[in-house]
């Protein structure tokens, strides 16, 4: 029995959730996101509420129950309030700027990265070492941090880099005499 699955997910105010064809699409002030819908779960949208129930016993049907409540929710939440990864960049000299569509890091190298930024996702940097990346689709926004993240990860002697904001870099020892 799945203890995520069997929880109903409540459809937040100014959200309009509804199926068509399989696909689940939900509708808010953020944008429209779409989930396709698995054959092993029946999901069902009454009193103001997303439920989601396995078709069989089977355990691909138990594994998607619980998979396809989650996705659910992080669309409704997605397109309702939005999801946000905060950046820190460590080290110095390194700093990063928005500039027109594109985000201009500058890490160490000999040149400056500039990383386009997708239709879908805002990124601001409020300070040069700190970066937000927000957008409607969770897997999105988490996706995006990473490639950032990717172009200089942090190091585990000085911690120089770039990392996620409550991201806990394990320090090493260095050289001795």
């Amino acid at each position: 029995m799945s203890r995520v699955g069997k929880n109903p997910v409540p459809v937040p105010a100014g959200v309009t959730a509804q199926i068509v064809e399989g696909v689940f699409v939900a509708k808010g002030k953020l944008g429209e996101l779409k989930l396709p819908l698995s054959a092993e779960v029946e999901v069902v949208i009454e009193d103001g509420a997303v439920k989601v129930k396995p078709v069989s016993q089977s355990k691909q049907s138990r594994m998607m129950w619980g998979t396809t409540r989650s996705l659910a929710r992080n669309l409704m939440q997605g397109v309702a309030l939005g999801f946000s990864r905060n950046l820190e960049i460590n080290g110095v000299g390194y700093r990063a700027s928005v500039q027109g569509k594109k985000l201009v890091l500058q890490l160490g190298y000999s040149h400056d990265i500039e990383y386009p930024i997708p239709a879908d996702i805002a990124i601001k940097c409020e300070k040069p070492t700190a970066i937000t990346v927000s957008g409607a689709d969770k897997q999105r926004v988490g996706q995006v941090a990473a490639e950032i993240r990717a172009f200089r990860k942090p190091e585990p002697y000085k911690g120089k880099g770039i990392k996620y904001e409550k991201e806990f870099i394990v320090r090493k020892e260095g050289k001795k005499k």
